[in-house]
């Protein structure tokens, strides 16, 4: 049995984040010798997402007792185990240290502005709770954006990757031994973690459709039924697919075989199954696994970042 607090802020998924984060610095920007993102940089920076990520967590649920007494009542922590009182303080107080972290490392960038990220961040985690997760299809989009952002904020932080910009091409880079841009790389990565959620965050509403549906809020499934969500979730995983593939010939072509043949195997094939199988069932249960199974694809296409590391390792000595 998880512990209450545990449960609210969905460490799993928190520890997910930070995995992301770590692998895309120590994999990609530690080998292109980092002028902000230095270790305790880059720390800070890490930490302040969990943070935000952890706060808005706490005020989903927050304002979604109500629902989630509904849809997962064996689930709900809030009222239950822990004061609502106490939430929404802990709430406050890891968005302001958040907040503070990131602003250490936007002091050392020197361009305060990047904390425009963090805060634009809680605004869009406070709005979701309380506005856009009740609207079609947008709060969907913004909890997509959010997890893109989580690899984005990496790239807006650390000058060595925005350098690499400039290049159109994938393979073209200033350190000779790199066949793919960091830029663009990351970019590859953060457009997959959107894609992959937008995905994952309409299956979980198919999930949660009884209870959004009591309370009034206009969700997809709500709106067009489930056959109809279900037909915008498969052409999400065919934009996604085709996307992959693109990404797999470049990869082939500029002869990083073995980084090809991983997300081949660990991240296309899977995507693949998922689809053929994700309306064999329309029941929460199912749906849930739905959900669980993109998160766990997130996770191995994310992991393909050590396959990256190695080969770019090899190649420098």
């Amino acid at each position: 049995m998880q512990m209450p607090w545990l449960q609210l802020i969905r460490w799993q998924n928190l520890l997910i984040i930070l995995i992301t984060q770590l692998l895309a610095w120590w994999c990609v920007i530690l080998p292109l010798s980092p002028q902000v993102l230095t270790p305790v940089n880059f720390s800070c920076l890490a930490l302040s997402t969990v943070l935000i990520a952890a706060a808005g967590y706490i005020i989903n649920d927050y304002f979604d007792v109500k629902i989630d007494s509904i849809n997962r009542p064996e689930r709900v922590v809030l009222a239950k185990a822990i004061p609502r009182k106490q939430a929404i303080v802990s709430h406050i107080t890891l968005n302001v240290a958040a907040v503070i972290l990131a602003g250490f490392v936007a002091a050392a960038a020197h361009h305060l502005s990047l904390l425009l990220i963090q805060l634009g961040s809680i605004l869009l985690l406070w709005f979701y709770s309380t506005h856009f997760k009740r609207m079609f299809m947008i709060g969907n989009v913004v909890v997509a954006l959010l997890t893109a952002l989580t690899v984005a904020t990496l790239i807006f932080y650390e000058p060595a990757v925005l350098r690499h910009c400039q290049y159109p091409a994938m393979e073209e880079t200033s350190l000779d031994y790199l066949d793919v841009n960091p830029f663009w790389l990351l970019m590859v990565y953060a457009l997959f973690a959107f894609m992959l959620n937008w995905m994952r965050e309409i299956v979980k509403d198919l999930e949660d459709l009884k209870g959004d549906a009591e309370e009034g809020c206009d969700t997809m499934p709500v709106k067009w039924g489930i056959s109809g969500t279900l037909r915008f979730v498969r052409v999400l995983g065919g934009i996604t697919l085709v996307y992959l593939v693109f990404c797999e010939l470049e990869l082939f072509s500029s002869g990083n075989k073995l980084l090809g043949l991983y997300i081949l195997l660990l991240v296309v094939a899977p995507i693949v199954v998922w689809q053929i199988g994700l309306g064999k069932k329309l029941t929460s249960i199912h749906f849930h696994r739905s959900s669980t199974q993109l998160k766990l694809m997130m996770l191995s296409g994310v992991l393909s970042l050590i396959v990256y590391y190695c080969i770019v390792w090899i190649r420098s000595y």
